[in-house]
């Protein structure tokens, strides 16, 4: 793949981002989250509801997107786009809205995503007791629920306690990611777990979901919503905030891949989707690992974390267990992840937020701001078909 081949690389922006309040009981309903979001985010970039001619969301997500411009006043829609497999959609909707930027179907486009995930669908919950539906999906996870593997930590669980035995790894290097995250949260206003950090000690401590899974290697359950609005560079440089240049965005899907599931590929050690992702993002951009300040990595299971610092190519095969100690994932280490607290400590709202807080850093207005910043990498959900996004600051 050549540089010129994703023609929106450098071209495009981030110019406004906006959110809800994160909690656990929103007390409104979904449309309301994700119109309050959208609002937000347009009035943060400087725009009108007028000016937006895309929208794009999850698959997953209950908002129409004709219920959104209708709500704001939005008026002609020119462009809207919808992307699968949970939390893999999140740089994927940025992906789509850059694409269409580019091409010149639309001007101005809105990704969001918005969700009573606590105090309504939870997804954390597992399988049973839902319907069955007739879907290729539910056929092939007939293979997996009759015999106990129903959540999403039983899915991961049962990869990572292959990765710990072929690598050595151990619970207290998952529990590093949980820390890092805590830490950063507890000093970020809008972090649930705000002025809530956590000590290696008390991960440990904490009970066991899954094995190797304790309760602090989960993520939260959220109700919430969060947008970002994507527009040419040209433009965004008129518009109040500085922007937020998208050199490279990509999706990936890898060879036998299968929904959290992917147990028949050669080996469980990595994340086959994510190098496909990886491999673009750097190959766009003519950007590599050495040039990242931070990494903002979903991290709805912490295992996950581990392999992801190993796909994007910040370490080797199996060396992420050592990459992860003293600090180096923490603010003022060599790479520090998740300044926002991640999904973690922050909210759960399928990797929304950590291109939210991606924005920030390359802004310089992050709650952890990581000096000298110039380029960030940003990664949407793992085990799934998943996508990635590399943003920098307009020089």
């Amino acid at each position: 793949m050549s540089a010129g081949l994703h023609a929106f690389s450098g071209n495009v922006a981030i110019a406004g981002i906006g959110a809800t309040e994160f909690s656990k009981d929103s007390g409104r309903s979904e449309l309301r989250l994700a119109v309050e979001a959208i609002d937000l985010a347009l009035r943060d970039a400087g725009l009108a509801p007028s000016e937006v001619g895309g929208l794009v969301t999850f698959s997953a997500d209950t908002n129409p997107e004709i219920d959104i411009a209708r709500s704001l006043g939005m008026g002609d829609l020119t462009f809207f786009s919808r992307v699968h497999y949970g939390g893999g959609a999140a740089c994927g909707t940025v992906q789509q809205a850059a694409l269409a930027v580019q091409a010149g179907v639309a001007d101005v486009v809105v990704c969001y995503r918005a969700f009573n995930e606590r105090s309504g669908n939870r997804f954390g919950a597992g399988a049973q007791g839902r319907p069955a539906t007739p879907s290729a999906e539910n056929a092939h996870m007939a293979s997996y629920l009759p015999v106990g593997l129903l959540t999403p930590a039983s899915w991961v669980a049962m990869a990572a306690q292959r990765y710990l035995h072929v690598h050595g790894a151990t619970s207290e290097d998952l529990g590093r990611v949980a820390v890092a995250d805590r830490r950063h949260a507890a000093t970020n206003p809008r972090a649930w777990f705000y002025e809530q950090p956590i000590t290696l000690a008390q991960h440990q401590a904490s009970r066991f979901i899954v094995e190797p899974l304790h309760l602090l290697d989960c993520c939260q359950e959220t109700d919430g919503g969060q947008a970002v609005v994507v527009t040419s560079l040209e433009r965004a440089r008129d518009l109040p905030q500085a922007p937020a240049v998208i050199r490279a965005a990509a999706q990936g899907s890898g060879a036998g891949q299968d929904m959290m599931t992917s147990y028949y590929r050669d080996d469980l050690l990595g994340l086959p989707e994510m190098a496909v992702v990886a491999r673009q993002l750097w190959e766009a951009s003519g950007l590599g690992p050495a040039d990242m300040q931070a990494a903002i990595l979903y991290d709805h299971f912490t295992p996950y974390v581990l392999y992801q610092l190993e796909e994007l190519g910040f370490c080797g095969k199996g060396e992420a267990k050592d990459f992860v100690k003293d600090g180096r994932i923490e603010l003022g280490g060599a790479l520090p992840i998740n300044t926002h607290g991640g999904q973690l400590g922050e909210a759960y709202l399928h990797g929304m937020n950590g291109i939210a807080e991606g924005v920030r850093l390359v802004r310089g207005t992050s709650c952890n701001q990581v000096p000298d910043l110039e380029h960030v990498v940003v990664t949407a959900g793992t085990g799934v078909p998943t996508s990635g996004v590399l943003l920098g600051v307009d020089r």
